[in-house]
């Protein structure tokens, strides 16, 4: 079986790729390599340097894939407040564009990224499923509008799907500058020997889920899932202090963040529940924060040794 990753040279992307080469399927990535990164392609797998926005017709009809797993998009909720044209070209047109082309070329299934901020502020936690939607960023409203189409090809043509919505993912190859979570911004100043920056009291909660446990997630949804969304999460909550003890307990730093005003449109706490995913899709998270911050940790000091 081929799968065909979008954004497959990115952050969650590349690691899609590893899982599914280990799970031995055939594999080609598309990626316009704006954030990506072309030395995280493996040898073997084909990259198609294109946009999303792009007509793919010619490598829908040469690489024939069998699904397409939906990654490539514009991820800042922060770009999105100052480019929501851009925001909504890059998540709903591309996706429309993706669509189109699956319908065409008789993708069996399409696996998309979604994100845990189609919620908003939560009513009640955990967050399940059946949470009612209501976006407070210009990206959670173009990924929920990307999941609307989605959920109406499948009426109007039969096209098999399965949503993803991520909660906060950290790990390996995480840019503090492009794909920034505050993991990945913590552990840049933390190992340079810099103050990170708190906003808040530091108690407001997140659930923070490992790239390998999502990149087993979208490999899991090529097999299960049949037209669901799907929560990815560890359905833990770990405050941002709990971050920094995890850090100093991790890569023998002393951290004393520097504490900032609390941003506006922040929201104060939020955990996922997994157990739709863990029944439909066969899948939970193997790490925990302090095995997958620990594995981050210690792979960036390795490649930064060599």
């Amino acid at each position: 079986m081929k799968v065909l990753v979008t954004g497959g040279a990115g952050f969650i992307g590349s690691h899609i790729v590893d899982e599914l080469l280990e799970k031995k399927y055939e594999v080609v990535v598309i990626d316009n390599l704006i954030t990506g990164q072309e030395s995280r392609i493996p040898n073997g797998v084909k990259l198609i340097k294109a946009d999303i926005r792009e007509s793919l017709d010619s490598a829908f009809m040469s690489e024939k894939p069998d699904v397409v797993i939906h990654q490539a998009a514009q991820v800042s909720v922060a770009n999105s407040t100052l480019q929501p044209l851009y925001d909504a070209d890059e998540n709903i047109m591309g996706t429309i564009n993706l669509l189109n082309l699956s319908v065409k070329y008789n993708i069996k299934k399409f696996i998309f990224a979604s994100s845990a901020a189609v919620y908003g502020n939560p009513g009640q936690l955990p967050i399940t499923e059946n949470h009612p939607p209501q976006p407070i960023s210009f990206y959670g409203l173009s990924k929920l509008t990307a999941e609307s189409y989605i959920e109406l090809f499948s009426k109007f043509y039969g096209l098999s799907y399965a949503i993803l919505r991520y909660s906060n993912v950290y790990g390996m190859r995480q840019d503090a500058n492009g794909e920034a979570g505050v993991i990945a911004i913590f552990k840049e100043k933390i190992l340079s020997g810099k103050n990170p920056n708190i906003f808040g009291d530091g108690h407001q909660t997140r659930d923070f889920v490992f790239v390998k446990d999502v990149a087993k997630a979208n490999a899991a949804a090529v097999t299960y899932g049949e037209n669901g969304i799907y929560n990815i999460s560890s359905s833990s909550q770990v405050t941002v202090l709990d971050i920094i003890q995890e850090f100093e307990s991790n890569s023998n730093f002393h951290v004393t963040p520097l504490f900032c005003d609390a941003r506006e449109g922040d929201i104060r706490d939020s955990v996922l529940s997994n157990d739709k995913a863990r029944s439909e899709l066969k899948w939970s998270p193997e790490d925990t924060i302090r095995s997958g911050l620990k594995k981050t940790i210690d792979h960036d000091e390795a490649v930064s040794i060599r």
